[in-house]
């Protein structure tokens, strides 16, 4: 190169490309952290309605994602992932108006309620748009060879909004009043709306589209290991306090402070060891340490090794999510690969809607300790369908 050539610029690293586009998601989950810890109360204590209907606010957002993931996919394949991000953040604008409304309408319960249930209503479709958006665009932009990489990064960017937003909703409610979560809604899904203009428009991959339900039959198999490794989430999240109330235990948030550090710590560590190793690979040995942990909750006896069995379940269930992930969007073509990343969420999202009444259930006849041996079991079968996929994937 002579010194009156020009420098070529530098293209962004992969994992740069990645994180300008995961920075939706974490817009998206942390609009989804601010309101969660202080709405059950708002419910209850504010508009005098009963837990069931605190609960029902809670899950209707959750709802919403899982029967929005057909429309999710379909519009990140056909419209592309900018356009759909864009449209999730308008009904994350939508939200945080109708959540200001609800504020405001505080002397009609039944109102202010309808108001915020369809809030929750627009929020779940905003995450189930953002989210199968994101995964689409990301990989699309990196390649396949990346397909792990983006879906942990991605879920660093979720669990970690989730992290910062919780806490930082109840302090804003107990320095304010709940009137300010709705701007704040609208503010940040705003901001996020005016970084992505600058963003250029993404060209949808051509080829065949395939029905959600055709894309959810290839997907199946990986997703119903997905399953039965994340029920034993949903059942660590749900029941952890009442398990520790069980056993006179106190601390039950720092079970749930470890379970999230080691999830992270590992996704950042071993986040290139599904393409080193294969995703059936990871996903059996992730499935086992997890096993290993949830049967350390159930045996615990004492608190210290019950974070211990904490920390091996959030370490172990890491990369069961990329790992499965990757092997199943093997199963669609590039041009439906909204379609198969909605559909293998969808198995996730009904791991955490069965987990809570299954084992609740399992809790009102055995005791809070005997959720976490039902959970090591449902893993431990996950682990042996992993085995046969593997072996029907790479015979000898």
């Amino acid at each position: 190169m002579t010194a009156h050539e020009p420098t070529p610029a530098r293209s962004p690293s992969i994992t740069a490309q990645i994180l300008a586009i995961v920075f939706y998601t974490f817009i998206a989950f942390l609009c989804i952290g601010l309101p969660i810890a202080v709405l059950p109360g708002y419910v209850h204590d504010q508009l005098g309605f009963g837990a069931v209907i605190a609960g029902v606010t809670i899950g209707l957002q959750y709802l919403a994602t899982l029967l929005s993931r057909p429309f999710a996919g379909r519009v990140a394949d056909s419209l592309g992932g900018k356009r759909a991000i864009r449209y999730g953040l308008y009904g994350i604008i939508g939200c945080g108006l109708l959540t200001l409304l609800s504020a405001w309408t505080l002397g009609w319960p039944v109102l202010s309620l309808a108001l915020l249930l369809g809030g929750r209503l627009l929020l779940g479709l905003a995450q189930g748009l953002i989210g199968v958006a994101t995964l689409s665009w990301g990989i699309n932009q990196v390649g396949n060879e990346h397909t792990a990489r983006v879906i942990s990064w991605n879920g660093i960017a979720s669990y970690g909004a989730i992290a910062i937003g919780a806490p930082a909703g109840v302090l804003m409610v107990d320095a304010v009043d709940f009137s300010l979560l709705g701007p704040a809604l609208m503010v940040l899904a705003a901001l996020a709306l005016q970084v992505l203009r600058t963003r250029p428009d993404v060209i949808p991959v051509r080829g065949e589209r395939l029905p959600f339900w055709a894309a959810f039959v290839r997907v199946a198999p990986c997703g119903v290991g997905l399953t039965l490794a994340s029920i034993g989430y949903g059942t660590l999240t749900t029941f952890v306090t009442l398990y520790y109330l069980e056993r006179g235990w106190v601390g039950a948030a720092w079970c749930l402070s470890v379970f999230g550090l080691c999830f992270i710590v590992s996704r950042l560590l071993f986040v290139n060891a599904v393409n080193r190793f294969g995703g059936y690979a990871v996903a059996v040995t992730c499935m086992g340490t997890e096993v290993v942990g949830l049967a350390l909750l159930w045996l615990a006896p004492s608190p210290v090794w019950a974070l211990v069995g904490a920390g091996l379940t959030g370490f172990g269930l890491s990369l069961v999510y990329p790992a499965l992930g990757v092997e199943a969007i093997k199963q669609v073509p590039s041009s439906s690969r909204g379609a198969g990343l909605g559909a293998y969420a969808v198995f996730f999202d009904l791991a955490l809607a069965i987990a809570g009444p299954v084992m609740g259930a399992v809790a009102v006849r055995l005791g809070y300790a005997s959720i976490f041996s039902v959970a090591a079991l449902l893993a431990l079968l996950g682990v042996g369908l992993t085995l046969l996929l593997a072996r029907r994937a790479y015979p000898g």
